[in-house]
């Protein structure tokens, strides 16, 4: 601070000794032609103490006029630092030097207080998102002491944040997941409740120094809802097929005990018993396929990774289908990492379909893949008459085929979300049919994801 009041002293004085050098020859031409003439002392000594005067006071007011300015611009600067951005220049314009730079802190201090506001209203906005969230957040320093939290970490660790700031990692119960990889999926008990949670953590930096934000997100709840989805779905499917099912089998029991219980029998009872039982055994027989279908359904294994090269595994299957001729169509060479028999199941279920729909008409399947972000995409494209009834595509148990099961294309996209992927069925662009298409990820999936699916 001294030295920068001594660099301001030095350069007021430069100013001054600058005027002084600029008048000194003016007043010492004066003064030696006022005493170089006949004129009395008292003339003399007068004449030359107000040319002295004149000069010293003319110096003392250019610096004072360069000097003051340049004080009123260090002073609005100092004022912007410290973050007062009220206070303006007078003499503000275009018109000059002075007026040109004094306009333009002006102007400074009006954007740097337009993005102050715009900052703290961001800032608000951020903080009331932070705080209405279901999830919990916390932001600790790099000495793992908590630094902020939002009212559902108060409600997880069940204390205000008053108690909870300033508090290490440890003592909160969360230095186990400060630490490992993001995301992942912990069980892990809390004073506000205990359970399955997703953690997510990531750095940053505040006032140049590393911080950590943590991220918890309760998967029980939301598990629970997709579990009592699921249950509320079997009940609806189950209930229907079983219902169908004992309905001609009540009504055929009940006509075939009031048969027996006649005292004359028709004579053709005995071919009516038969008729009945019939009947009674093919739709219980019926309905042991369909509760061994779901249950095949519902029992979807873990699949075991390995390598599985996409050439070949199409060529393989393509192979499979003796009806028709399968058009492949060579893509990049690539594989991904899935177990090879469930892929298998997946593709002999889409090239089977669409070889059904193309005998229809006399049409042909082609399949087709590429590659694209990370994700490998087959299709399989066939020229029949195209899809009956898109919203019921993956409705267990629909189907538009008399001796179809109606499990294949639900058991199809179940293995494709068991290995990270996804599989949906369109129209055909630009012409007749349909297009099944299958993404699968490059890489190595997460077996963490198939863990939390809803089981059927």
């Amino acid at each position: 601070m001294g030295s920068k009041e001594g660099r301001s002293r030095s350069h007021e004085w430069r100013v001054f000794y600058a005027a002084l050098a600029a008048g000194a020859p003016a007043v010492a031409v004066s003064c030696w032609l006022l005493w170089a003439g006949d004129h009395p002392l008292r003339v003399r000594l007068t004449f030359s103490l107000l040319a002295v005067g004149a000069w010293l006071a003319g110096s003392l007011l250019l610096r004072e006029r360069v000097v003051r300015p340049l004080q009123t611009i260090s002073n609005l600067l100092a004022a912007l630092r410290e973050g007062d951005y009220s206070i303006r220049a007078r003499g503000a314009g275009a018109d000059d030097a002075l007026g040109l730079a004094l306009l333009e802190v002006n102007t400074l201090s009006d954007t740097l207080r337009s993005q102050r506001l715009s900052a703290l209203e961001a800032t608000a906005l951020l903080r009331r998102v932070i705080e209405e969230i279901d999830v919990a957040v916390f932001a600790f320093d790099g000495d793992h002491r908590l630094r902020l939290v939002n009212r559902g970490g108060e409600r997880l660790l069940g204390q205000p944040s008053e108690r909870l700031l300033g508090r290490p990692a440890e003592t909160l119960g969360l230095i186990g997941c400060l630490t490992g990889d993001s995301p992942r999926t912990l069980e892990i008990g809390f004073p506000g409740g205990a359970g399955r949670w997703e953690v997510r953590s990531s750095t940053f930096r505040q006032d140049g120094r590393p911080h950590q934000l943590l991220v918890l997100s309760d998967l029980s709840r939301v598990l629970r809802a997709e579990e009592r989805s699921a249950w509320q779905r079997l009940v609806r499917v189950l209930g229907h097929e079983i219902n169908n099912s004992l309905a001609p089998i009540k009504s055929i029991a009940g006509s075939l005990r009031s048969l027996a219980a006649r005292s004359t029998r028709p004579s053709d009872w005995e071919q009516d018993l038969a008729t009945g039982l019939q009947v009674i055994e093919g739709r219980s027989e019926a309905l042991g396929r369909f509760m061994s279908a779901y249950a095949r359904l519902a029992r979807l294994p873990q699949p075991k990774l390995g390598s599985v090269s996409v050439a070949e595994w199409i060529r393989r299957v393509a192979t499979l289908e003796t009806r028709l001729q399968v058009q492949v169509v060579l893509g990049p060479e690539v594989a991904v990492t899935a177990d090879g028999d469930q892929l298998d199941q997946l593709l002999i279920n889409l090239v089977r379909n669409a070889a059904d729909a193309a005998l229809e008409t006399g049409g042909g399947v082609r399949v087709t893949w590429r590659t694209a972000a990370g994700v490998v995409e087959i299709e399989v494209e066939d020229e029949g008459h195209g899809l009956p009834d898109p919203g019921n595509l993956f409705v267990p148990f629909f189907t538009t085929k008399a001796s179809g099961s109606g499990i294949g294309l639900v058991l199809s996209r179940q293995i494709a979300e068991a290995h990270g992927g996804a599989l949906t069925l369109e129209p055909r662009a630009g012409g007749r049919g349909a297009r099944a298409r299958l993404r699968l990820p490059l890489g190595a999936r997460d077996p963490e994801t198939t863990r939390l699916l809803p089981e059927l």
